[in-house]
């Protein structure tokens, strides 16, 4: 082959190196790759349909619970931050997988003139399936990624349930309070019937205007509350504090449960996403160990190259250039080993301490509902018409002189707290319900959000929030 006809040849070789640099080459995905992009176009079409934010749902006083829901879904932060973390993690499967960037090499001698001109082609190659262990972890660690974004999508539902339902029970609240308040001018206006009859005292009349007064104040705090609820609402929300105030929702929805505890604690077992992290992570562990175990493999690096200036070419492959790791430290590979391990062990202990800690959880909020479902029903069936009734009785005696205004405030009292309790074990229903909820999918729910450990109801209850002496 003539000199030139050489040259010719190494120029097609350089050419065919660049043409394969500058076109790429695509990989062959694993099957544990090709899951991890499906989930992540079936979540895709849904929450970022092109990588773009949806519109978000026009929101209105009479806008339903779905409404807010998919609103906050769609715009908060945190949701959008893990979502990513979980696409940059599938992204890593890929990279894992891959083989190592193909380098070319370029070699000329030269003295007073060239003497050896060899381009070509020089790449590392590990093991066959490190790979595929190494894409493996790297697929486990995507799906605990995934668990994660579950998890933002779970807590940012609650939050925003746990200020819907506290938005209805601070205006429960101050409807209650100024029921009662109407209630007190009645009262106010009968003590003075009495007083000019001779049959009451003014102070009778002085003891109704500090109750009112005193009601009047918790209104105008209850209101002014109001304002930080709101922050609370747009945070909620996912709005910035730029954002315009939204809409409050003008009524409630309220939860039905159909089934049993121990349907429940099934399917939190079965479902909860942050247990299913957690497999993820022993599963990546497993992986682990088989990566370290293969470190006592070598890997190579192997090259192709031809000297355009020899005749005939002069062509080196596939040993020089070659190389080979030696894995010669075993302490190093046995450590690696051990760590593997012992990261292993780790993740199936913490395993084991979530499950132990949900079912914790899960009969404390199973407990709490029970109450509050308990304290309902006695106030709606007694407490409350026995409160009336018993008021109603007291009117009527103070009117004929047989008790004094202390029984009739009291028994007035007792009403206004009962009331409130009914209030407050209805909200702590909803919330208890968005907590159970919040465990079955996998979040720890946030404690004493809302009345911490319940309330107590009956006359010990009106004692202690109106400082009577109860019914």
């Amino acid at each position: 082959m003539k000199s030139s006809q050489r040259i010719c040849a190494a120029t097609v070789l350089c050419v065919v190196a660049l043409g394969l640099l500058l076109s790429g080459c695509n990989g062959i995905p694993t099957q544990g790759e090709k899951t991890a992009r499906e989930q992540v176009k079936q979540v895709a079409a849904e929450y970022r349909p092109h990588d773009k934010k949806p519109a978000l749902p026009v929101l209105t006083p009479e806008s339903g619970l779905s409404n807010f829901l998919a609103y906050a879904l769609l715009k908060h932060p945190n949701i959008e931050a893990a979502y990513y973390d979980w696409i940059a993690s599938v992204q890593r499967i890929t990279q894992a997988r891959s083989f190592p960037d193909p380098q070319f090499t370029f070699q000329m001698d030269v003295q007073n003139a060239i003497t050896s001109l060899m381009p070509g082609l020089m790449g590392n190659i590990p093991w066959p399936s490190k790979l595929r262990v190494g894409a493996a972890i790297a697929q486990a660690q995507s799906q605990a990624k995934y668990f994660a974004y579950k998890s933002a999508v779970l807590q940012t539902a609650f939050e925003l349930k746990r200020v819907y339902y506290h938005h209805h029970f601070l205006f429960e609240r101050i409807r209650v309070n100024q029921e009662i308040l109407g209630l007190l001018d009645d009262m106010e206006k009968l003590a003075r019937a009495q007083n000019e009859v001779g049959k009451g005292t003014l102070q009778d009349v002085l003891r109704t205007q500090i109750e009112a007064d005193r009601l009047r104040t918790e209104i105008t705090n209850l209101e002014d509350s109001h304002t930080s609820l709101m922050a609370e609402y747009k945070a909620a929300l996912g709005m910035t504090p730029d954002d315009p105030f939204p809409p409050m929702p003008t009524h409630i929805e309220f939860t039905s449960l159909d089934v049993t505890s121990e349907q429940l604690l099934d399917t939190a077992f079965a479902q909860n996403q942050r247990l299913k992290g957690m497999e993820s992570d022993i599963r990546a562990a497993d992986a682990a160990i088989a990566l370290a175990r293969k470190s006592r493999l070598p890997d190579f690096s192997l090259g192709f190259m031809g000297d355009a200036k020899t005749d005939p070419t002069l062509y080196r492959f596939p040993g020089n250039p070659g190389t080979m790791t030696l894995p010669i430290w075993r302490d190093k590979i046995a450590a690696q080993i051990a760590e593997a391990q012992a990261n292993k062990r780790a993740a199936e202990a913490r395993l084991s301490a979530e499950q132990i800690s949900l079912a914790v959880d899960f009969a404390q909020r199973t407990y709490q509902y029970r109450e509050a479902m308990r304290n309902l029903e006695l106030l709606n069936n007694q407490l409350l018409p026995k409160a009336r009734q018993s008021l109603e009785v007291a009117r009527s005696a103070y009117l004929a002189g047989q008790i004094d205004f202390f029984n009739l405030l009291d028994s007035e009292r007792t009403l206004l707290a009962l009331q409130l309790d009914k209030v407050e074990a209805s909200t702590q229903r909803e919330v208890v319900l968005a907590e159970l909820s919040l465990i079955i999918q996998g979040m720890s729910p946030v404690s004493a959000a809302m009345g911490g450990g319940g309330s107590k109801m009956g006359a010990s209850t009106a004692t202690k929030k109106s400082g009577g002496s109860g019914m």
